[in-house]
């Protein structure tokens, strides 16, 4: 007896998980799917509320996909319509580009890619990057006026960068790479995890760190990043996809898309990633807040 609720019940886990990704089998619903952090999960959330809210179809969110690849691949198989995906993604490798770190040639170049290869359409973005990003004290960059890498050449061979081990081993796009480019040596390198690089420059135990850009980090432990004023990181932009054949039979939804397009700069992204993050708050609940504020949802 135990057996057969035990398998009765299995199926019933299994019936929900295919209704779940049966996005190709319901042409009213339209799937996100979501990577593993705030940040997707968040938009998704914004794009559900504004999507129910203007029409009759139905939005779920998939979160916790373990990756951007996985992602793809799930959307290639109509598993899921839409998610959160950065144009940087085209130098890993899916499919031919040309080699550049022009942000209007890489969103060019991810469009026609992408709508190739997947069969996704390339919004425009929100506004902001997650990218690596040189990061200091704010303190410490007032004092010296700092606000871009350039600035802190003169003082780098008296610092200490702590930095992932991977990025300060790369050739082409790590630090051998970086110090041809700008020219600035740190005096001293420290290895470490990326989790740990906010806590160590914000305790003084490093004077610089190699941070991401939206981390909400940033303003948990009163940070600033520097602006790349020599362009050696490639861009990373968020920008919404979505099926073709989803804004074909739907193109409402391309219009409701676009309401967020240049709508969210770095520094909100921080501060809604540091509501879900540091202050433990709901994605949609962070997400319902900012479209009241900003006046898309009534």
């Amino acid at each position: 007896m135990k057996r057969m609720k035990r398998t009765a019940l299995l199926l019933l886990l299994v019936a929900a998980l295919s209704a779940v990704l049966s996005g190709c089998g319901d042409q009213n619903k339209i799937i996100i799917a979501t990577q593993t952090y705030s940040e997707p999960k968040i938009l998704a959330q914004m794009h559900k509320l504004l999507i129910e809210d203007r029409t009759d179809l139905k939005v779920d969110v998939l979160p916790d996909l373990a990756s951007s690849t996985v992602v793809l691949q799930a959307m290639r198989n109509n598993d899921v319509q839409m998610a959160v995906l950065y144009t940087g993604m085209i130098f890993d490798n899916y499919f031919p580009i040309q080699p550049t770190k022009d942000r209007a040639s890489v969103l060019q170049q991810a469009r026609e890619g992408f709508d190739k290869n997947f069969g996704i359409h390339w919004y425009d973005p929100y506004g902001f990057e997650n990218t690596y990003a040189f990061t200091v004290r704010e303190d410490l960059a007032a004092e010296n006026h700092w606000e871009k890498i350039s600035d802190v050449a003169s003082k780098a061979g008296s610092m200490t960068l702590g930095v992932d081990t991977t990025w300060l081993e790369r050739q082409n796009d790590g630090y051998p790479a970086f110090r041809k480019h700008y020219g600035i040596n740190f005096g001293k390198t420290l290895p470490m995890e990326v989790a740990l690089v906010y806590k160590a420059v914000a305790s003084k135990n490093v004077d610089i760190v190699l941070a991401y850009s939206t981390d909400p980090r940033i303003k948990e432990y009163n940070l600033k990043s520097l602006q790349d004023d020599k362009q050696f990181f490639p861009p990373y932009d968020a920008a919404p996809v979505v099926r073709n054949d989803v804004i074909a039979k739907h193109p409402e939804v391309g219009d409701i898309i676009n309401m967020l397009a240049g709508k969210i700069d770095v520094q909100t992204m921080i501060e809604l990633n540091y509501e879900v993050d540091v202050n433990k708050r709901n994605e949609r609940k962070v997400a319902e807040e900012y479209l009241h504020k900003v006046g898309l949802l009534k």
